[in-house]
């Protein structure tokens, strides 16, 4: 079974890392959720309002929303129980780990792309074409 991930913060975008990281967890083989409530799809992917609308057990999460945003989402996301959460760069400060932490999940401040062993920059905003984001 497919490893799956909920993007908080995805984005159509395809220049912001929260449209990024969809394409690189979705080329790498995972399930992707796309989570922001102001979307239907990102990238062909149906989106969801919370990560509480996600209809399967999640994984990872990778965030990508400032940390007051994030902050108002860690009580839902903790209630998902998922392995793990990446706090991207610009998602995290203190208050939020701490938060994070104190509810039981795994807070880890990291490029969540760079762990699936590929970089942020292979992606472009054009449409990709034959071995781009590889």
């Amino acid at each position: 079974m497919a490893k799956t991930v909920a993007v908080i913060g995805a984005s159509q975008d395809r220049n912001k890392y929260g449209n990024k990281a969809a394409r690189a967890y979705r080329d790498e083989g995972w399930t992707v959720y796309p989570v922001n409530p102001k979307l239907d799809e990102v990238e062909g992917m149906r989106c969801y309002r919370s990560v509480t609308d996600v209809p399967d057990p999640i994984d990872r999460v990778a965030m990508y929303v400032p940390p007051r945003v994030g902050k108002r989402m860690i009580a839902d996301i903790a209630a998902a129980k998922p392995g793990e959460v990446y706090f991207n760069p610009g998602s995290d400060d203190e208050e939020i780990i701490q938060m994070a932490e104190t509810l039981g999940l795994n807070a880890i401040r990291a490029c969540s792309i760079l762990t699936l062993g590929r970089r942020p920059d292979g992606y472009t905003s054009e449409k990709e074409r034959g071995s781009a984001g590889s």
